[in-house]
């Protein structure tokens, strides 16, 4: 079958990867034409556009764009049509994803979306959009059944990919020792820092997470970079403070972590699942984030805390985010105190309530039946 797939960021990208690898296995015709990462075009060859050239965060970036965004999406329904693929998988990335699917769908193609749009966070109208020109929606929290059920819409929920990401990766993770030598680092315990994948975010959160760094001078602090980011953007945003850059080693680095402060998204699920204590951190620009602050609906903006239905990890936000608190809850987590055993206990929950390893097969397997029966 001829599978047409469009995801729009670092994360995205992941699960791609695993899902066209797993499909691969299934359907041993399988041929790919695909939007996303390096990740996803080492699976399935044929990359047609890489997410650093589509992720545009926040309203006035978006704003900004208005006019890269109208061409990509100009292009894609186009060279969706020449592919004329037996279905069309959308990854998250609603703004540009959902107006695909109603091109899709209007055309007579099957669209399948993996990876839900926080509709429980916000913009829940668009659900109508969903149930008319989405055949089948795959989550990946099992809050979200519950979710959609209350808008008479069935999902299909078999775990959270994010554990397949995590079992493969930690086939070929080094020892600490050899992690050390191999990026010419003191033996120190580390500090990671995990700012984001795009500039805006490291614009927004990275300067304060940097304030700390003097104050911690038995530790080193690693930040798990982005090759999607050039290094000399890191270099200025870096410069004076005594910190490394570890390209596309974002696992490795959290694994041996004895903490770690995250901007907001995946990682802060990944940090939890390797058991590294963590903080999460999320800076907007003033307007955007007043702007989100009157739609979102939501207790909690990191993973974990949503999933758990609980402050397990601590959040920082908005005007919250400064160095002086920074600093004390950092301090929190790195002693191996009550605060520490408590949020690696919870983690251990979080574990179970996610599953094992294997969701992106179950997924695979799925689909592939659905599109079996459809055809």
């Amino acid at each position: 079958m001829k599978y047409y797939i469009i995801a729009g960021e670092a994360s995205g990208d992941l699960h791609g990867a695993n899902l066209i690898r797993a499909l691969k296995r299934k359907d041993q015709n399988a041929t790919f034409r695909l939007w996303g990462g390096d990740l996803m075009k080492e699976q399935g060859k044929t990359l047609v556009r890489h997410y650093k050239k589509l992720a545009f965060m926040g309203f006035l970036e978006v704003i900004q764009n208005l006019r890269t965004i109208a061409r990509n999406i100009r292009f894609c329904k186009k060279d969706l049509l020449e592919y004329n693929p037996d279905v069309l998988i959308l990854i998250d990335y609603p703004g540009f994803n959902l107006k695909i699917a109603k091109f899709a769908k209007t055309k007579g193609l099957t669209v399948f979306y993996y990876i839900s749009p926080k509709l429980w966070a916000w913009k829940q109208s668009r659900i109508k959009i969903i149930k008319q020109y989405v055949d089948k929606m795959f989550v990946i929290f099992p809050f979200e059944v519950n979710f959609y059920k209350q808008f008479d819409f069935t999902v299909d929920y078999m775990g959270n990919p994010i554990m397949d990401a995590i079992a493969e990766k930690s086939k070929s993770l080094d020892t600490r020792e050899t992690f050390l030598k191999k990026n010419s680092l003191p033996d120190k315990p580390i500090i990671a820092l995990l700012p984001g994948s795009r500039k805006q975010e490291l614009k927004n959160m990275l300067p304060v997470m940097l304030e700390i760094i003097p104050f911690y001078r038995d530790y080193q602090f690693l930040i798990a970079a982005h090759s999607s980011i050039e290094e000399p953007y890191y270099a200025q945003l870096t410069k004076g403070f005594n910190v490394k850059l570890l390209f596309d080693q974002t696992y490795p680095v959290l694994q041996h972590a004895k903490a770690a402060i995250i901007t907001s998204g995946t990682a802060t699920l990944e940090a939890a699942l390797l058991n590294v204590p963590e903080v999460v951190c999320y800076k907007g620009g003033k307007i955007s984030y007043f702007i989100a602050k009157q739609f979102v609906n939501v207790k909690y903006i990191s993973l974990v805390n949503l999933i758990m239905d609980a402050e397990v990890v601590k959040e920082l936000i908005q005007n919250d985010l400064e160095p002086a608190a920074l600093k004390s809850e950092l301090g929190k987590i790195l002693q191996d105190g009550n605060n520490r055993k408590e949020m690696l206990n919870q983690f251990n929950i979080l574990r179970e309530k996610l599953g094992e390893p294997g969701v992106s097969d179950k997924i695979a397997d799925v689909m592939y039946n659905y599109l079996q029966t459809s055809v």
